[in-house]
């Protein structure tokens, strides 16, 4: 079986398209048509998105062949069905053996080695002598920092990629900066180290093969307690450390989620504790929405409905507000860029 068929993005499908290529099965159920007649529902994804397939002929003895989390070569049609495009599938094969993650995990598009660089030298801003050290005992981590350079920062919503948490990290960095040159009395050091290790944990609460998964050590004990404790073992061997100050970082990460119903076993209760939670909730809603709207399917100006915010979400780009009447009226040019 040749893997080297060209593979067909799913962001890319079109009705009346002959698709082909890899893709990983999300999730797959048996149905009955009104006839009695059994047919298979398949998620099919790769890292651009998914797309519902369908098996109407020998659906049982397909089903049988395959499970959740296999990666499947497919051909198809894609049609359009009720504004979404499904395909309806004509040869499946099951792939054993090696298979290009690439095709099924996004990586950040910025490169790790200039993330880390830009990483170092904002923590080079850091005076405090303690939290310099602290901080480069992390640095000088090999097994820790190859994972965080690897690690995505969430299953679903937000960075969740190859070098998610790296960049989420960087991110919520710069945000604190700018807070902290806008608030001068806040504790500048204090942030800067927090906003590092926020979510140092994930590197042990997430698995990323062919998807991103929890680990068993994730479900149980989650990346706020697993950071707590990655921060304990540096602080360990810095006999010098004061203990009120690893206090305090220590709260700052397992309150970065702000309330008790988002997973926070303590809510925020300092000012910079306050801040680093809010500038990691923007930075991860930012980037989760945008990727929404990259990654939305549906026809015309509204998005799919959003489970998560509960809600309908208008598309930014302003060619598609009142589907398209400003675009149309080029005098009005200087309406389009409100939106």
């Amino acid at each position: 079986m040749s893997h080297h068929t060209p593979h067909t993005w799913i962001k890319d499908i079109q009705q009346g398209d002959s698709v082909q290529g890899l893709y990983m099965v999300r999730e797959k159920r048996l149905g009955k048509t009104r006839r009695g007649d059994a047919f298979l529902t398949i998620s099919l994804a790769d890292r651009t998105g998914d797309v519902e397939a369908k098996v109407w002929d020998h659906a049982e003895e397909v089903s049988s062949r395959f499970k959740t989390g296999d990666v499947l070569d497919i051909e198809g049609s894609a049609t359009s069905f009720r504004d979404r495009i499904q395909l309806t599938l004509s040869r499946l094969e099951v792939v054993n053996g090696e298979v290009d993650y690439s095709l099924f995990l996004e990586s950040s598009i910025e490169s790790p080695g200039r993330m880390v660089a830009q990483l170092r030298k904002l923590m080079q801003e850091i005076r405090d002598p303690h939290l310099k050290a602290l901080i480069e005992r992390f640095f000088s981590d090999g097994q820790f920092m190859h994972l965080f350079e690897k690690a995505p920062a969430a299953k679903n919503f937000h960075h969740n990629y190859l070098g998610g948490l790296l960049e989420h990290t960087l991110s919520v960095c710069g945000i604190i900066r700018q807070v902290a040159d806008h608030y001068p009395h806040l504790d500048r050091d204090l942030l800067l180290a927090g906003a590092f290790l926020h979510d140092i944990g994930k590197v042990r609460e997430l698995s990323w093969d062919l998807q991103i998964e929890y680990t068993d050590e994730g479900r149980l004990v989650g990346h706020l307690v697993e950071g707590t404790l990655l921060l304990e073992e540096k602080l360990t061997g810095l006999k010098e450390f004061p203990r009120d100050l690893a206090s305090r970082l220590k709260h700052l990460i397992l309150s970065h989620h702000g309330e008790y119903e988002f997973g926070s076993p303590k809510r925020p209760k300092f000012l910079e504790a306050f801040v680093l939670h809010l500038a990691d909730d923007l930075d991860a809603k930012v980037n989760g929405l945008g990727r929404f709207f990259e990654k939305d399917g549906r026809e015309g100006t509204w998005t799919d409905y959003n489970r998560l915010f509960d809600r309908y979400f208008l598309k930014g780009n302003d060619q598609q507000i009142g589907e398209g009447r400003i675009a149309d009226q080029k005098d009005e040019g200087k309406q389009g860029s409100l939106f």
